[in-house]
């Protein structure tokens, strides 16, 4: 029967209720003749009545189809419905009125009312009684899905109705925090307290729990969802109907803020202006190109009119997606620059010096950098080989090919560093620095280097973290409510790369103007509140979000610094700096490589932590894990 009801065509459910309304039609003539009890029995007044019986049948199938009536599924009966069957029993009422009058049959006015109150009530009821014949069906023909459905409200009752006659889903019961409806029946469903879900899951079956409280902010909702799959529930959770229209503002719930929303200064947005010219008509090569820096790089560079971009990237997927969006941005202004991805890393000096050569670049900007500092700080010796040997293959190769200029992207970690990264920018700088002194005068490549703090939105930074944390409903992590650090924007850090770079000379170092550093926790406050929540703490307990203290990680600083000197020049930007920095001797820049191979070749990281102490000021080598209380 099951399969009956699925292959039924609008047209013959239509037919099918047409039929049913038509059947009712004589039932209720004669309901009405026994309520009367008319002179001269129901067999005569019915023989009477049969010659009106098809001129009244027909006329009932054009009201139905005239209100429409019959193109409602017994599913989607409801108030509104019943009112058109009202509609639809008032009609044939004046037409049974009417064709009596016709016939001079000397029917009373009382007999005519009585069958269009009859018919009413039959109508309604065959629907009734189909509907309930319709889920007897399913519920016996079909594995349907058990659902509890938390929240007893006005959504959740909703929910109940729309479910009902679904073929595959059915709602056993619901829970609610509201002590008022505990213990009742909502929709004929009983409404149980949380802390019986386990119990009313196990005794019912319970597949699924449908989340119908859109009253509730987000991060309590997912609290809650976390709660029932610890149980090994499914939960699903059910929009609000404002979410669903578009009436209520959901741009913080679905999609994150804007990165620069949290920088608390007013961004730096002077135009690139005269640094346009170091780039324009020029072969630029990009390393990480596919990273957040990296991919910002290609953006700009591109505005700046070159005659080719070399996307150089370790990530096929990252090198897949920039190369994707510059290749679009390119047909749609049908720009004449080419772009060339190349896939591998600037550690293979043999391909480093091709794709130079080939290609004649004559700028590059080194951004391809392990930089996430626990992942380095697990991983020691893979984070200073790509780092520093990554910089040093790069460099070199571009003296060779005669590249006009070369910028290494730093970090301020690098001054003074407490972990493995950082010493690797730093030793990484000082490849640099060493490289730049020993090159001939004659058609030297121009060495430089920029120092910046955190990018906002970056991959791995900790707005993208904290916003993560966020919509899992918290909480948030901190590691020390006294960490702070600079922050800017990767739209901001790159245009003052590049100008940056226009402006070098031969080895400067450059540092970023990133205004005053950050408390994290303040950060973490902003990301909060910025999405419309509150932060749970003692002052107040029913907040949202809770912001948890974990303590500082390995090799992380309370804050950061920007300059081993402290002294800072101006140049031709005001947001860009200079500092001189003394560098290292070539030998012991030599010996520092050449022990860093050494335990590359052995894989030895202790010995490539040594090389990291004794020739990164500042940087101390963290403790042996076996040591570590």
């Amino acid at each position: 029967m099951l399969n009956w009801i699925k292959t039924l065509t609008k047209t013959q459910k239509r037919l099918v209720m047409l039929c049913v309304d038509s059947a009712l039609v004589p039932l209720a003539m004669v309901f009405a003749f026994v309520a009367l009890s008319l002179e001269g029995g129901i067999s005569e007044n019915m023989s009477s009545f049969m010659l009106l019986l098809p001129y009244i049948i027909f006329a009932g199938i054009g009201i139905s189809l005239w209100v429409g009536i019959c193109d409602i599924q017994v599913s989607a009966y409801e108030a509104a419905s019943v009112g058109l069957t009202a509609v639809q029993a008032t009609f044939l009422t004046i037409a049974s009125v009417t064709f009596s009058d016709i016939a001079a049959l000397d029917f009373p006015i009382g007999l005519h009312m009585v069958f269009g109150a009859a018919f009413f009530c039959l109508a309604v009821g065959s629907r009734a009684v189909m509907l309930q014949v319709v889920l007897m069906v399913y519920r016996y023909s079909s594995n349907r899905t058990r659902v509890l459905i938390y929240g007893a409200g006005a959504t959740g009752s909703q929910l109940v109705s729309a479910l009902r006659g679904h073929e595959h889903i059915q709602a056993v019961a619901f829970v609610d925090d509201n002590k008022g409806l505990q213990g009742m029946r909502v929709q004929r469903l009983p409404v149980y307290p949380p802390s019986d879900i386990a119990t009313v899951a196990k005794d019912n079956q319970i597949d699924r729990v449908l989340l119908a409280v859109p009253s509730l902010s987000q991060p309590k909702q997912a609290q809650i969802a976390r709660k029932l799959e610890r149980m090994g529930l499914e939960v699903q959770t059910l929009p609000s109907f404002s979410q669903l229209i578009g009436a209520e503002a959901l741009v913080s719930q679905l999609t994150p803020l804007s990165a620069r929303s949290f920088l608390g200064r007013t961004e730096v947005s002077n135009p690139l202006g005269d640094a346009r010219k170091c780039y324009e008509d020029k072969v630029v090569l990009i390393s990480g190109a596919g990273g957040s820096i990296g991919s910002e790089l290609c953006r700009q560079v591109l505005d700046c009119k070159p005659r080719k971009i070399i996307m150089f990237e370790l990530s096929e997927l990252g090198l897949y997606h920039i190369e994707m969006e510059l290749r679009g941005v390119v047909e749609d202004a049908q720009l004449n620059i080419e772009l060339v991805p190349v896939l591998g890393s600037v550690t293979d000096s043999r391909q480093v010096r091709k794709v130079l050569v080939s290609h004649g670049v004559q700028v590059v900007l080194h951004a391809a950098a392990y930089k996430h500092v626990p992942l380095v700080e697990a991983n020691p010796l893979s984070g200073l080989v790509n780092n520093v040997f990554g910089t040093q293959t790069l460099a070199e190769q571009a003296a060779k090919a005669g590249v006009e200029r070369f910028m290494l992207i730093s970090s301020d970690k690098a001054v003074r560093p407490t972990n493995v990264m950082g010493a690797s920018k730093r030793l990484a700088e000082l490849v640099i620095q060493s490289l730049a002194k020993r090159q001939h005068q004659k058609d030297r490549t121009v060495f430089s280097i920029v120092r910046f703090g955190n990018v906002l939105g970056s991959s791995g930074s900790v707005v993208p973290l904290f916003q993560d944390q966020l919509s899992r409903g918290g909480p948030l992590t901190v590691t020390d409510k006294g960490v702070e650090r600079y922050f800017m924007t990767v739209q901001e850090a790159v245009r003052l790369v590049l100008q940056a770079c226009s402006v070098s000379r031969d080895a400067e170092t450059f540092v970023l103007d990133m205004g005053k550093p950050v408390p994290i926790l303040k950060l973490a406050r902003q990301v909060i509140e910025s999405a419309g929540y509150q932060v749970r703490d003692a002052a107040n307990p029913d907040g949202d979000i809770e912001i948890e203290i974990t303590g500082l990680r390995p090799g992380e600083k309370m804050s950061e610094e920007l300059t081993l000197s402290g002294e800072l020049l101006g140049t031709n930007y005001p947001k860009i700096f200079m500092t001189h920095e003394v560098g290292l001797p070539q030998i012991e820049i030599a010996g520092a490589l050449r022990r860093l191979r050494e335990a590359y070749v052995a894989s030895d990281e202790d010995l490539a932590l040594d090389v990291a102490r004794q020739w990164v000021e500042g940087y101390q080598r963290p403790l042996p894990k076996a040591d570590v209380s």
